[in-house]
């Protein structure tokens, strides 16, 4: 196994470039495609292609600050401690691994956001504490749990599905939770993937001590004090930055509406996630200053989804624009069953997503053909709307797109740990295909 995951890092350091070229690359290979299968005008392309370059511009401003102000979150005092005392029982490389791929699991299930930040942090705090830990390895490892994302409470297709109103409402009706995350296949595929997945992980570790490359010190230095630490603290203006009154009022504030959302029968989408991460991490961090200047660490994690999110709006647009996604989804639909269309729509999720990465907007493109498809030929909607999820959520694994946040964190390079991912992306696939065929074929 090691000599498998030293083939394909090296295959990644070799051939794989950064994030950005990857996502150019993307564009013009959606360009081509459509220009080619579809028979698009390249100039009918061009302008879809700039029509759709902003369309995920309030998406991108969400990720923005779900990242940032998830950082805040996730190292706020009390969730350092605790992730501290958690690190403080690990002393093997491996079990270093393994706590990286549950945590980042974990907190994927709870939410996507958190989970893709918390990883991150304690695998950090790992390769710093354990000698001997292979830091590419244990950043893959702690990004790895975030496939659990498509499986739990945060995932966009079934919350989206399950809330009345939504978009292919009249398509395909109101699919419960119940029917989706919580199904027992859902659930078991769940469990399997949260006991195996770290075990592979710590397969993956070298044996050799000259194999492994351990955390550069220099990205565990203390950060800078941020402006204003040595204002003189007995001024209207440090009370009132260091004032911890004003931090829990309006904390309290922003909690409280919250909990009115709720009363009032409001769901958990994706701005109500951000409104309670900012005003629990005002919370936590105690004063206003406090917040400021974590907040200013978790800003420069974010400059990669500034710059690429946007060329991946446009990848989405020239997609639903030429009609390839149909085009691509219709080759696979052509040869279903009603047992083997949710197979074929995982298959044809997977190949999607590397063009359209975003869980929702994905959605948006795949899924009236999909459910269309399932009604003509009689296929389970819950299952083939799981499998477009579980297909998203599997490319995820080796999808630039979302491993930006851990790069950020790291200070890694894609290549450094591409070649981990694809393994971990292998053994989910395994999973999911299992999963997927035996439940659609149980049913039908």
């Amino acid at each position: 196994m090691s000599r498998l995951a030293s083939f394909f890092t090296e295959l990644m350091r070799k051939y794989l470039p950064d994030p950005f070229v990857f996502a150019i690359g993307l564009t013009l290979l959606s360009l081509l495609l459509a220009w080619g299968i579809e028979g698009q005008g390249l100039g009918a392309i061009t302008r879809e292609w700039g029509k759709g370059f902003w369309s995920l511009l309030a998406f991108t401003t969400q990720m923005a600050v779900i990242l940032a102000m998830g950082y805040v979150l996730a190292t706020a005092p009390l969730t350092d401690r605790l992730l501290d005392r958690i690190v403080s029982h690990v002393h093997q490389p491996r079990t270093a691994i393994i706590v990286a791929t549950l945590v980042g699991g974990i907190g994927s299930y709870l939410n996507w956001g958190f989970g893709l930040v918390i990883g991150g942090v304690v695998a950090k705090k790992l390769a710093t504490k354990v000698k001997g830990v292979h830091y590419p390895l244990i950043i893959a490892a702690a990004y790895s749990g975030f496939t659990m994302y498509g499986l739990g409470l945060s995932a966009s297709i079934p919350v989206l599905i399950a809330t009345p109103g939504h978009p292919l409402s009249k398509q395909m009706g109101v699919i419960p939770l119940s029917q989706t995350i919580f199904s027992t296949p859902m659930l078991l595929l769940s469990l399997a993937i949260i006991i195996t997945l770290p075990l592979l992980n710590a397969w993956l570790h070298p044996k050799n001590a000259n194999e492994v490359t351990e955390i550069d010190p220099a990205l565990d230095a203390a950060p800078a004090k941020a402006a204003g630490d040595e204002e003189d603290r007995g001024t209207l203006a440090s009370r009132l930055n260091n004032s911890r009154i004003l931090s829990l009022l309006i904390g309290i504030m922003g909690i409280a509406y919250v909990a009115f959302t709720f009363i009032d029968g409001g769901s958990l989408d994706l701005n109500l996630i951000n409104f309670i991460i900012l005003f629990l991490g005002i919370i936590l961090l105690g004063t206003p200053l406090a917040y400021v200047a974590k907040l200013n660490e978790g800003i420069k994690t974010i400059a990669g989804i500034i710059l690429q999110y946007p060329f991946y709006a446009g990848i989405m647009a020239i997609m639903a624009g030429s009609g390839l996604v149909n085009t691509i989804s219709q080759i696979f639909v052509d040869v279903a069953t009603p047992g083997t269309l949710p197979f074929w729509g995982l298959i044809s999720s997977f190949v999607i997503n590397f063009f359209a990465p975003s869980g929702g907007g994905h959605w948006v493109i795949q899924g009236p053909f999909m459910i269309e498809a399932a009604k003509t030929i009689g296929s389970a909607i819950d299952q083939t709307s799981m499998s477009v999820m579980l297909g998203n959520a599997w490319n995820d694994l080796v999808q630039p797109f979302w491993i930006l946040p851990a790069l950020a964190l790291s200070k890694l390079k894609l290549r450094d740990i591409m070649g981990y991912t694809v393994i971990m992306m292998v053994w989910v696939g395994i999973l999911h295909i299992g999963t997927v065929l035996a439940w659609g074929l149980m049913t039908h």
